[in-house]
């Protein structure tokens, strides 16, 4: 293996008389985790083949697999490893050699680096360790992963041990300072775990103090993961705690009621809306952060894992003068995404479209969207009461919470208005009698929807790592029995898609996520069982005998292409007798 010993500061002669002076100076501008994604974008790469492209002309191996060499783990300090974006790491062939210190101290550090080295990064080395350097290149994801599995998340601006090490960046007034600026220190930090769940793809954060430790966790594809967090995280506990409620711009010194704020964030180049709440806990406040972004990608049908059959049925309603169409789905399960894109699909110069949401997680061109803000009564029922004096053509309810809203959502469909909205039920035809709970008239009810849509959101599996593996067809018939299926079609499967894990999805085997939908198109049956006020058993299994695909249905059909596991399935669905 090839051992670094020059600068290469710069990009090698063949891949540098690629570019241009200003794509050269992007590059070495953006922060070193990101300079092989500007790399490939620049060379119109994927970005394994830019990586590929990079190892090929530096002369350096690409280490995959990563696993961090414990023993090297003390020889770095953290904010080293976060600002050159650095990890060592163990290979097969050199592992024997931890079993004695005098080897150890003579082997080879093997080092794993999202970006080529400098000669200022190799002389920082030398600093701290005697040992040959020996470099290799590496998904820039995995590494910043090992190094948060490590060192923590924020770790480099909380670190106590890098009194010998100030960062690149660093100017002589700072190198001159004894101390370091602890509300500096917690202003970076906080930053840096808000940047880390951005870079997750997470929708939520907590901050969570418990008894000795306080716990941070951030939502990913629906899951609560745990964030490795600093060994002395807890001393700045109440600094941490209180530079959010800074951001939220809330009183910090109310400690005993909750309190809701939000804080404008920037990163990578997007705006965020965070929504903060607090509570106050027996051992400190919890605070959890919700992200939004404001300029996030909007979502296709097809994108959203609907099948072909599946849009056709949905954008045969989209094309209806009036009427109500309804998502459903607990909290999470990505009603607003589906909205998002009925709108996107029917959007035109002739329609007039209001929406009213609360928060908007989409800005979509020519579309009036609203906010609604109770605090000083913009409710949803207001701000639809008025919304109907625009001479709107399509309007979107961002919830149905109570009567109000639903009684006057309804009658707006009846007066020649296509309503979009969302409900919280766990299936499509609970729907029809939650808004019949709720007291609206049967025959309104009936009249008014057109569609009703359930949906849950499971994770996909990973395209670069996933694997056909056999099944056990007895356990399979199992599965399907539970989930409402026939377990004959366990019989004509051989194999079907597992997780794997790799470098792409960090180990876990799954990278995003898709929807599974349960849609429910109301007959003249239906309509009949709706006037007779009839449960939501006997509306679902009309809705069957008349063809409605099950959210369990869906899923299998998911996990047969190959989009999907079982398990993902069964942890999604709720279950219920039919």
């Amino acid at each position: 293996m090839p051992t670094l010993t020059t600068s290469t500061e710069t990009l090698p002669q063949s891949i540098a008389e690629r570019l241009s002076p200003e794509q050269l100076q992007a590059i070495n501008e953006a922060p070193r985790g990101q300079r092989l994604v500007q790399l490939a974008t620049i060379l119109e790469l994927s970005e394994a083949d830019a990586l590929t492209t990079l190892a090929t002309a530096s002369g350096l191996t690409i280490a995959s697999n990563l696993e961090t060499d414990p023993g090297a783990r003390g020889l770095l300090p953290a904010r080293l490893v976060h600002d050159y974006q650095i990890i060592p790491i163990l290979l097969a062939q050199t592992s024997d050699a931890a079993q004695d210190d005098d080897l150890t101290a003579q082997a080879p550090l093997h080092l794993a680096t999202a970006w080529l080295p400098d000669e200022t990064m190799i002389d920082w080395m030398r600093t701290f360790t005697p040992r040959p350097l020996v470099w290799h290149l590496a998904v820039p994801e995995r590494v910043q992963q090992l190094i948060i599995e490590n060192f923590g998340v924020g770790s480099g601006s909380l670190d106590d041990g890098d009194e010998g090490y100030l960062a690149p960046e660093a100017v002589t007034q700072a190198q001159a300072e004894e101390t370091v600026d602890e509300d500096a220190a917690v202003v970076r930090f906080v930053t840096d775990v808000i940047s880390q769940a951005v870079s997750d793809s997470a929708t939520d954060i907590h901050f969570e103090p418990q008894e000795g430790q306080l716990r941070i966790r951030y939502r990913v594809d629906g899951l609560l993961v745990p964030v490795p967090v600093p060994e002395n995280l807890l001393r700045f506990q109440d600094a941490i705690i209180s530079r959010l409620k800074i951001m939220a711009r809330l009183n910090i010194s109310e400690k005993r009621l909750p309190q809701d704020g939000r804080i404008n964030f920037k990163a990578a180049g997007s705006t965020l809306d965070i929504r903060v709440s607090t509570i106050p806990t027996i051992y400190a406040e919890s605070i959890s952060l919700r992200l939004l972004n404001q300029k996030k990608e909007a979502y296709t049908m097809e994108r959203l894992g609907m099948s072909a059959d599946e849009q056709r049925q949905i954008a045969q309603v989209l094309d209806y003068p009036h009427g109500i169409v309804l998502v459903t789905g607990p909290t999470g399960s990505g009603k607003s995404t589906s909205l998002n894109a009925f709108l996107r699909k029917i959007n035109s110069t002739d329609l007039r479209i209001v929406t009213i949401e609360d928060p908007i997680e989409y800005e979509v061109p020519g579309v009036n969207q609203m906010q609604v803000r109770p605090e000083i009564g913009l409710t949803f029922a207001g701000a639809l009461r008025h919304v109907l004096r625009q001479d709107p053509d399509v309007i979107m309810v961002g919830e149905i919470r109570d009567r109000e809203t639903a009684d006057i959502a309804i009658r707006a469909s009846l007066t020649g208005h296509l309503v979009f909205s969302t409900l919280h039920t766990n299936d499509a035809p609970g729907a029809i009698t939650r808004l019949v709970d709720m007291g609206i008239e049967p025959f309104l009810v009936a009249s008014a929807i057109e569609l009703v849509i359930a949906q849950r959101l499971v994770r996909r599996l990973c395209s670069d790592c996933c694997k056909p593996a056999p099944v056990t067809t007895a356990k399979l018939r199992d599965t399907l029995s539970i989930l409402g299926l026939d377990p004959a079609e366990a019989d004509l499967i051989q194999t079907l898609k597992s997780p794997v894990g790799c470098d792409r999805c960090r180990g876990t085997g799954y990278r995003g996520r898709i929807g599974i939908f349960e849609i429910l198109k109301p007959n003249d049956e239906l309509h009949d069982l709706i006037l007779k006020r009839e449960s939501t058993r006997s509306l679902t299994q009309c809705a069957r005998r008349q063809g409605m695909r099950t959210l369990e249905q869906s899923g299998w059909e998911k996990v047969r292409d190959g989009y999907t596991t079982l398990d993902e399935v069964l942890r999604v669905v709720t279950v219920t007798e039919k």
